[in-house]
């Protein structure tokens, strides 16, 4: 297996934007050969098999998703409550519509794994992970809403990107005005 970290996360970021712009049926190792400008076969010396390329796939977008620690100490000596909460998933939007490629990626394979069980249990271990850590920062945090109240909350910011990535049904609502309504209505 190759060893170079920098030249697999380019391939990784490269197969990220193959699979925004084709959809998964355009995910192929020589695709992304084509989109990282490596030579041919150099994509599958780093992920052997398309199970192994989804899987460095789904590991490279939570690199890229995941906040700082920096930013994650930040909002931990804030002051608990409602703000602060909604300063957190305001984040969250920000960092899943910044890097829209690597979100609409994440779709790309939502979508995939209700066809394909192993790009399920694969998709499935991640969510439920980061799932877990959000729930867990937000009780050490002391910030307001428990576990189901997170996953409301992991339910409405995937609706709310889906629609401001694609075709917005209201695209004259400032997004902070819904996460400040979302989070108003889900933390009552």
């Amino acid at each position: 297996m190759a060893r170079n970290e920098g030249r697999r996360q380019a391939i990784a970021d490269a197969g990220l934007t193959v699979l925004a712009r084709e959809g998964s049926r355009g995910l192929t190792h020589r695709s992304v050969d084509v989109a990282a400008g490596v030579p041919t076969g150099t994509t599958s010396n780093y992920f052997r098999s398309r199970d192994a390329l989804v899987a460095g796939l789904v590991e490279r977008i939570g690199e890229r998703l995941s906040p700082t620690p920096e930013e994650l100490e930040r909002r931990s000596a804030g002051e608990p409550g409602r703000a602060l909460f909604a300063d957190y998933v305001r984040d969250i939007v920000r960092r899943l519509t910044d890097d829209r490629e690597v979100t609409l990626a994440l779709f790309e394979l939502r979508l995939e794994s209700s066809r394909r069980p192993e790009v399920a249990a694969v998709l499935g271990a991640w969510q439920r992970a980061g799932f877990e850590e959000d729930v867990a920062f937000n009780t050490r945090a002391g910030l307001p809403g428990g576990r189901r109240e997170i996953a409301l909350f992991h339910y409405a910011i995937d609706g709310l990107l889906l629609d401001r990535l694609t075709t917005p049904i209201d695209p004259e609502s400032p997004t902070d005005d819904i996460i400040d309504d979302l989070v108003e209505g889900l933390l009552r």
